[in-house]
């Protein structure tokens, strides 16, 4: 079964063998929370317990809510989740509530759609209504993962550092 967890130190060897997943295959995790500097493992959990508390939120961003992607089956972590509680101008602007990601080799098998699934559910039960995510136009995946999840495009615009194109889409919870 596939589950939402939170960030908790017991997970500690199985998010580290996902985090090394990606460094193996030369990649660099997409969503900020599969950024953080793991060297202090507990203090990282922390923050993240505290971020999901309104308590230690970086200038510029808004609490939230991380979620690791646990398959009780396999015992194995298959992503993440993280669930913005509100929007500030930055996020309603482009990223919106919801960032996910699975790690390279559980992709293609349907997680990111499971992934989602459960994060919109999490985002009703925080009374977040409308849910709002950003993806990039040339992310076919996570396009057709916030489709089938009942995604209604917005709106494309374009991001101002990069200049690629973001696509905006509205699910309801």
């Amino acid at each position: 079964m596939i589950i939402l967890i939170e960030p908790n130190i017991r997970y500690k060897n199985h998010y580290i063998e996902m985090i090394d997943e990606f460094k193996t295959v030369n990649e660099v995790p997409t969503i900020w929370v599969l950024k953080k500097d793991y060297s202090d493992f507990n203090a990282m959990v922390r923050e993240l317990i505290n971020l999901s508390k309104g308590i230690g939120i970086p200038k510029g961003f808004v609490p939230s809510t991380t979620y690791w992607v646990y398959n009780d089956k396999t015992n194995k972590i298959l992503g993440a989740t993280n669930i913005r509680h509100n929007l500030n101008d930055l996020f309603l602007k482009f990223w919106g509530h919801v960032g996910f990601e699975v790690r390279p080799s559980e992709r293609g098998k349907g997680y990111g759609t499971i992934i989602l699934e459960l994060a919109i559910k999490e985002c009703k039960k925080m009374n977040i209504e409308r849910v709002m995510l950003g993806c990039y136009k040339d992310n076919i995946a996570s396009a057709k993962t916030i489709l089938k999840n009942g995604g209604i495009l917005e709106d494309e615009i374009i991001e101002d550092n990069t200049g690629k194109i973001i696509q905006r889409y509205w699910i309801n919870s």
